[in-house]
């Protein structure tokens, strides 16, 4: 059995009250609260072993790096990466989005190129591919979505041309929760030769993902979407990539020579980390990898699809409320508004009784435009979430209808 109160116990920040009422916390696809012992890791690191890595031979610095390499050891056999050096910390999803984009871009990229993303992307995985466009004088092609929120496949499918030169897809879509067939894209890229960037940011946190298994050539996620830290998230990428690449920024542990004729770069994974990295961060995300690994990562699967379906059924009894992103295949992301009431006022209401749901267009500005409208409220699940919160949700939005409804 899931024991989600035993769970729950473990985030100090849900033992508190807000406005007289128990916070419950459905913000989850913005970021997660963090257990216990990711708090106490950091605590414990700042407190007696901070110091610089890979700059000194002191105890402290060597302690510091030895637990910084650890982690990235912790991330490749997390998402299953073959190389520690595949694995490079950054400051996040967007982080990683751009380097790839940049570094990608420089070296393969020309005028007339295309670009392939989904009308799902969230704005990090659409602006520094745009961004490229300038630079280089390539285009974006975009696959479109039906109104399930579902991609049209067999539009993607005639996309491929001879100029097209990378694939970047969401996993899953946090707007709407689609869980995209991102495994069977993949094959239909490869065969087509064209790489592909996934972005894992709404996906890693909800259970196991394998990129040997995908076999996706870039993987990117944010540390604090999986109740780690904030400002530390990870680039995956194959070998054979980010030996061709340029680095992406230049500094300080990305060089093995520097005069001023010539600068030589250091080897993987240090060529995509110049300067002092969020080293304390990466320590931070090893921890939360550690306990999420520790209460099951298919259990915690498991829990999150019957409660998705709970919620669903029993936010669908509220009269005039409307879901976007109706998919079969779809993460615990219900996004949604009611006949009449403004998404943010709703979320106004909401908020005084003590429960944190999101209201706009969650960084996914052309779904909203696809669905005509200007945002919704969007509550984003997580295994500490419960169905008693989702009877509360409802609640709350009973007593929205009464005081806005017409």
């Amino acid at each position: 059995m899931f024991d989600v109160e035993k769970i729950r116990k473990d985030f100090p920040v849900l033992q508190q009250k807000v406005y007289g009422n128990p916070l419950i916390y459905l913000d989850n696809g913005a970021t997660s609260q963090k257990p216990r012992v990711v708090i106490e890791k950091i605590n414990s690191f700042y407190s007696l072993t901070n110091s610089s890595i890979h700059r000194g031979i002191h105890f402290l610095s060597e302690q510091a790096t030895t637990e910084y390499e650890s982690a990235r050891n912790r991330v490749k056999e997390f998402i299953n990466a073959e190389h520690d050096h595949e694995i490079i910390f950054t400051a996040g999803t967007t982080a990683s989005i751009n380097s790839v984009a940049f570094s990608f871009g420089e070296k393969y990229i020309k005028a007339g190129d295309e670009i392939i993303l989904t009308e799902m992307e969230h704005h990090a995985n659409i602006v520094p591919w745009q961004m490229l466009c300038d630079r280089k004088g390539c285009k974006l092609k975009i696959v479109p979505i039906d109104d399930n929120g579902d991609l049209l496949l067999e539009d993607f499918e005639k996309m491929f041309t001879p100029k097209t030169r990378i694939l970047a897809i969401t996993h899953v879509s946090n707007a709407l929760g689609t869980i995209n067939p991102v495994r069977e894209m993949i094959k239909t890229a490869h065969a087509n030769n064209v790489p592909v960037l996934v972005d894992g940011a709404q996906s890693i946190q909800h259970g196991v993902v394998d990129v040997s298994d995908l076999d996706c050539d870039f993987f990117v996620f944010s540390g604090h979407k999986i109740y780690g830290p904030t400002g530390i998230g990870v680039l995956y990428g194959k070998e054979k990539w980010l030996e061709e690449m340029p680095p992406y920024q230049g500094g300080g542990d990305m060089i093995k020579n520097v005069t001023f004729e010539k600068t030589t770069y250091n080897d993987l994974p240090f060529k995509f980390e110049a300067g002092t990295t969020n080293y304390v961060g990466a320590v931070g995300l090893a921890a939360a990898l550690d306990y999420l690994t520790e209460t099951g990562r298919e259990e915690i699967e498991e829990y999150e699809s019957e409660l998705t379906g709970y919620a669903h059924g029993k936010l669908s009894q509220v009269e005039g409320l409307k879901f976007f992103g109706t998919s079969a295949n779809k993460i615990g992301i219900l996004s949604f508004l009611i006949d009449g009431i403004h998404q943010y006022d709703a979320g106004m209401i909401i908020d005084k009784l003590g429960i944190a749901v999101r209201t706009g267009t969650h960084c996914a500005q052309p779904v909203m435009d696809h669905f005509g409208i200007d945002g919704t409220l969007r509550a984003s699940l997580a295994f500490y979430n419960t169905k008693d919160e989702i009877d509360r949700l409802y609640e709350a939005l009973l007593k929205v209808k009464q005081m806005l409804g017409t």
